[in-house]
């Protein structure tokens, strides 16, 4: 359920409800805005005489159920996240670029891409130290001499650093080297890593599974939030369907129906959506135009040289050509 305060509420009478809240078995969550404090009461029932009972205490202004079974991520909590990263903030209106290639490879390969991203615009950098691979024959990564070379890269461009963290065990050592961790399509309901990174304060980017539902991906989400880390941001990177002329179907439509659901950011990765090199651009508009409020994409300096994902890599003059392109759409959404 929700408990919305009235406008002014003591801290004493924000720590009594949710004392009563605990008392009739939810977990409570407060959430402080600039005018209300909102705390919702998670758990199991929404009973009507629960409701009732805190309606009725000093200092709350309404209480009602939460509608959706995804709780502290739904949009009846609050309107809108907005998601520190150092200075860059994703979620606050504007549209926040992060490019870099697939697997980070040598130095030269990593610092070339950081630097053409850097100056084309890009805010942060992504790169994979860690590579789940359906191969097991194939590239699994550099490990932490990735890390390494992705914080050198940190300093010299300023570019904040996005990296995926495959397992429980890494993630300490993860959060060590990277400004955001991601979770990849294939670990969206490793339900255990979700918990892990719900203790860790750094940003989480949360990719969509390869076949999952709206649902299924907000309630992955949920865990994170629910284990303490409300700094999730979601992304849409496409999913399995019976179309082969694309490596995965981008559902753009997923993107205003995230925004109406939840109140997380949403972020669009056209590369992973469609394995085109030629499709990443056109797509890239769209993104902007469908209301997400950022963009993955992977760049290469030599495509044909890549270790990994080569044909769905922009080439850094490619990248920054698509930054001029989504310019006018970025200026059209900040006027409105």
């Amino acid at each position: 359920m929700i408990i919305a305060m009235k406008a002014g509420a003591t801290d004493d009478q924000i720590d009594h409800i949710c004392n009563r809240i605990r008392e009739f078995g939810y977990t409570p969550h407060v959430i402080r805005g600039a005018e209300r404090t909102v705390i919702a009461a998670v758990g199991h029932g929404d009973k009507k005489e629960h409701i009732e009972s805190l309606k009725s205490a000093e200092g709350v202004e309404d209480a009602f159920p939460i509608l959706q079974p995804f709780k502290l991520v739904s949009r009846e909590i609050k309107p809108k996240t907005a998601i520190k990263i150092g200075d860059v903030t994703l979620g606050d209106g504007g549209f926040v670029v992060m490019a870099g290639p697939c697997s980070v490879e040598t130095r030269e390969q990593l610092m070339t891409t950081a630097e053409a991203v850097a100056a084309a615009g890009a805010k942060l950098l992504r790169g994979g130290a860690y590579k789940p691979r359906t191969s097991p024959y194939d590239f699994q990564g550099l490990e932490e001499n990735g890390l390494k070379l992705l914080a050198e890269a940190r300093e010299r461009t300023g570019l904040k650093v996005i990296t995926e963290v495959v397992n429980t065990a890494d993630v300490e050592l993860v959060a060590e080297y990277a400004d955001v961790l991601q979770v990849g399509a294939r670990n969206m309901q490793n339900f255990a890593l979700l918990k892990k990174l719900g203790a860790v304060r750094k940003p989480v980017m949360l990719k969509r599974g390869l076949s999952a539902t709206i649902k299924e991906f907000l309630l992955s989400a949920e865990y994170i939030v629910s284990h303490g880390n409300p700094d999730v941001m979601l992304c849409e990177r496409g999913i399995r369907t019976f179309e082969t002329a694309t490596r995965n179907t981008l559902d753009l439509a997923a993107v205003p129906l995230l925004n109406e659901l939840s109140h997380l950011p949403v972020v669009v990765d056209p590369s992973h959506g469609t394995g085109k090199r030629s499709l990443v651009r056109p797509l890239a508009r769209a993104a902007v135009a469908v209301g997400a409020d950022g963009l993955m994409t992977e760049v290469h300096p030599w495509p044909e040289q890549a270790w990994s994902d080569g044909p769905q890599s922009l080439r850094p003059e490619e990248f920054a050509e698509m930054m001029n392109e989504i310019e006018p759409y970025v200026g059209l959404r900040k006027r409105e």
